[in-house]
């Protein structure tokens, strides 16, 4: 902290333009080791080689569109009430920013917000998750290469045990003015309250649990495909995974047949680094309890396992990719976030009750559906409560679209042009006496 806060003087007094080139060059770093950071991530947290792959063009991408962003800061002058004055508003670097982020993205969450800190002018702290540190070292590595001056961006890797501690330190030390962080809810709600007491500026990406709707009028087909990249995308162990399937009367039994079949067509469990595998290991032994005891409470209450439904013959942290039909609205896996490959099917019957059943949580990042009615498909996307919706689509992120939630799933945005709202602070300057 102490070093992030030596060198923000001199790098928040750079040109735009310099701090542009800066970061241009590391997304070129990027781009020309991308194969060698892909297998940093597949070896640390098992995601598949492809996605893996996947995810470094998407992480190197905000560095690329931050260096643009960095010459985009621009304030105003306002009209005064008084002809002697003239009202000016600038826009300047919060300071040092704390990063903590997650293992299931382990490079795109750091330049996401690392990005745009570095565009605004910030420096900043970077704790990466305890199973995944070797992803920020080496965009650390990098950061050297590309002429980040030292000090701007600095890793504090520590162990499961350490980790709240560390966490109190980046959020109460008075050096730090920021604090930017991706993982559970639970988490977020700790951190705030250590960022209180200095009154820090927060941006919180936190848990969600997005509901997928499938309308009467949807395309089955199209509907399925989404489902199966929204639901399976790293063994379902992402923040914008489909957890709870919504699916009307009509079209639901045609919906899970096809979707049960896509699944034991598509989806291959296996070692991250086999080419054929699109389903890698859950991260730990916890992840798996929780997929398990998930299934076992919704057959235990009527369920029925359309496919998959148990561990994988590969062991460890292998599941199979699992549907569950005859869903209800009372059973954990759709009252909580599995973070695994489960997807639970519940039969609805109007859009009425579609939608009270998807706001019903208490939070909203992301969630899709799916209809070919175009009176239907703005009064379902104005009216669900989430950051972020997908109208016939299962995949939303890109580096130029506000990524964020609402309700308990967080405060602010990242990425786009917003996102380096985030670590700027407007100062109005009043000029008087003209």
């Amino acid at each position: 902290v102490r070093a992030a806060h030596e060198a923000g003087a001199a790098w928040g007094r750079l040109p735009a333009k310099e701090r542009s080139v800066r970061l241009r060059r590391w997304y070129e770093l990027m781009m020309e080791n991308k194969d060698e950071l892909a297998r940093i991530i597949t070896a640390e947290n098992g995601k598949p080689l492809k996605e893996a792959q996947g995810e470094i063009l998407y992480s190197a991408s905000f560095l690329e569109w931050f260096a643009e962003e960095a010459r985009r800061v621009y304030g105003d002058v306002i009209p005064a009430s008084a002809k002697d004055r003239r009202i000016l508003v600038l826009k300047q670097p919060v300071g040092v920013a704390a990063i903590i982020t997650p293992w299931n993205f382990p490079s795109a969450m750091i330049t996401r917000k690392v990005g745009a800190a570095l565009a605004a002018g910030c420096t900043v702290v970077v704790k990466p998750a305890e199973d995944t540190p070797f992803s920020a070292l080496a965009l650390g590595e990098l950061a050297n290469q590309a002429g980040i001056p030292a000090g701007v961006y600095n890793v504090v890797p520590c162990s499961r045990q350490q980790t709240p501690a560390v966490g109190e330190v980046l959020c109460t030390d008075p050096l730090v003015a920021k604090i930017s962080f991706t993982g559970s809810t639970a988490t977020g709600k700790v951190l705030l309250k250590h960022a209180a007491d200095t009154v820090k500026r927060v941006s919180m990406e936190l848990g969600g649990h997005a509901p997928f709707i499938v309308f009467d009028s949807a395309d089955v087909d199209r509907a399925v495909a989404g489902a199966l990249a929204s639901k399976y995308r790293n063994s379902g162990q992402t923040c914008v995974c489909t957890n709870r399937f919504l699916v009307q009367k009509g079209i639901h039994d045609k919906f899970v047949e096809k979707f049960a079949k896509a699944i034991e067509r598509e989806l291959h469990v296996g070692s991250g680094f086999d080419a054929k595998t699109t389903q890698g290991p859950l991260i730990n032994e916890k992840a798996v309890e929780k997929v398990e005891r998930h299934i076992n409470d919704a057959v235990s209450q009527g369920a029925s396992v359309v496919t998959g439904g148990k561990r994988h013959s590969l062991g460890k942290n292998f599941f199979e990719p699992t549907l569950l039909s005859n869903v209800t609205t009372k059973m954990l896996c759709t009252q909580e976030e599995t973070f695994g490959p489960l997807a639970p099917v519940i039969k609805f019957e109007t859009e009425a009750e579609a939608i009270a059943i998807a706001n019903a949580a208490n939070v909203g990042l992301a969630g899709y559906f799916y209809s070919q009615d175009p009176a239907q498909i703005w009064r379902v996307a104005e009216q669900l409560e989430v950051g972020m919706v997908g109208v016939n689509e299962g995949i939303v992120s890109s580096v130029e679209s506000p990524f964020g939630g609402v309700k308990q799933s967080g405060l602010g945005r990242e990425g786009s042009k917003y996102g380096i709202d985030e670590y700027l602070e407007i100062k109005y300057v009043c000029f008087g006496g003209l």
